[in-house]
């Protein structure tokens, strides 16, 4: 539960998905008139209606949270209402997060019940823990138990969010086998166990490709049912994905810039795109793939960071020099490999674009 009041929520640096759009999720509530799940706080209906947005009857328009397949959403949210968990899968960068916790937010309300998968993540941070002092104290007791937060989201017909799963190691990852299959979790210690309460369910996110991961047992694999996010399409809706979040976050962070202007949004997103690809946008030249994944997260970081120096240093306007050390320090993780990589895209691709002149100096400058 969130402990920041919703008139001290604007100061605070990065909302949850129900205060930022507070005003969306009410107004989806009182036109929604179709049967909803026990505990959902609206119908699957008008939950696939806020990620993937539309007019209401009255008029009041709803923006998309997602740039994707409708399909895709409406697979995920019946899923939600059936008794199987769901597992968001996919490269990084592909939104995983970004959609658990807005399904989280339109079904619960809350979508601050969330575990962060990492190498250190233990069995108590999945089941739950003991308070040592009070356990010292007086024993095993209810009192002592820390519940975590899907333990919590158990007892309140809520949904717990499990982020990057597959970074959690492979034995604790199994802890939610039981709670997964049995809808229950045992607390061996106080001889009880917590019954899930309906309209309980887990939203996990996963890498498919990413270093570092842990493949989930198979075991764990056929308790939830699988949906893939892939990467944008078309370059028109990847432009799209970009400028759109790179506006929302400009005025979050209050930033004194202008939106950025499209032909820079679409340079960067072209750049990423050729390079993911292993080939140039009309297919004509072969290029050589760098070890990053130059996802769609990344190129909104990239953009959204020349907007901080182009406010912060320059005129306020998004230009290419901005753009350029952002986009260097994306495409080369690997210091010897990429930079040679990136050398050869520079000279090959981007120099002999008459119109990224400007692009291919910045960059040049910051090597």
């Amino acid at each position: 539960m969130s402990t920041v009041d919703s008139k001290d929520s604007a100061r605070v640096l990065r909302q949850h998905a129900e205060q930022q759009f507070a005003e969306e999720l009410e107004e989806l509530k009182k036109a929604d008139s179709h049967p909803r799940p026990e505990n959902w706080q609206m119908s699957p209906w008008a939950v696939c209606t806020y990620l993937m947005g539309g007019r209401l009857d009255n008029g009041f328009e709803v923006t998309p949270k997602y740039i994707g397949s409708r399909r895709l959403m409406e697979i995920a949210v019946a899923t939600l209402a059936t008794d199987r968990a769901l597992l968001l899968y996919g490269v990084p960068g592909t939104a995983k997060s970004w959609v658990s916790e807005h399904l989280a937010a339109a079904v619960s309300g809350d979508s601050a019940r969330i575990i962060q998968g990492t190498a250190g993540t233990s069995e108590e941070q999945m089941r739950y823990g003991w308070n040592y002092a009070e356990l010292l104290a007086k024993g095993p007791s209810r009192q002592a138990l820390v519940e975590s937060p899907l333990m919590r989201a158990m007892e309140d017909g809520r949904i717990a969010r499990v982020e990057e799963l597959t970074r959690i190691p492979a034995d604790v990852q199994d802890t939610l086998i039981t709670i997964l299959s049995e809808k229950s979790l045992p607390v061996p210690e106080l001889g009880e166990e917590v019954q899930a309460v309906r309209g309980f369910n887990v939203i996990a996110t996963a890498n498919n490709r990413d270093k570092g991961v842990n493949e989930l047992s198979s075991a764990l694999k056929r308790r939830f049912n699988t949906v893939v996010l892939p990467v944008p399409a078309t370059e028109d809706e990847e432009v799209a994905i970009v400028e759109k979040r790179v506006r929302e976050m400009g005025r979050s962070l209050e930033l004194p810039a202008e939106p950025p202007a499209l032909a820079e949004v679409r340079r960067v997103v072209r750049i990423f795109r050729e390079l993911r690809n292993g080939r140039t946008e009309d297919g004509k030249l072969k290029v050589k793939t760098p070890s990053g994944t130059l996802s769609t997260a990344e190129a909104i970081s990239v953009v959204n960071s020349g907007m901080a120096l182009a406010a912060h240093f320059g005129d306020g306007c998004l230009r290419a020099a901005d753009v350029a050390a952002s986009l260097v320090g994306a495409v080369v993780k690997d210091p010897v490999q990429d930079r040679v990589i990136w050398h050869e895209y520079l000279e090959t691709v981007m120099k002999e674009r008459s119109d990224w002149k400007d692009l291919y100096r910045a960059c040049r400058d910051v090597e």
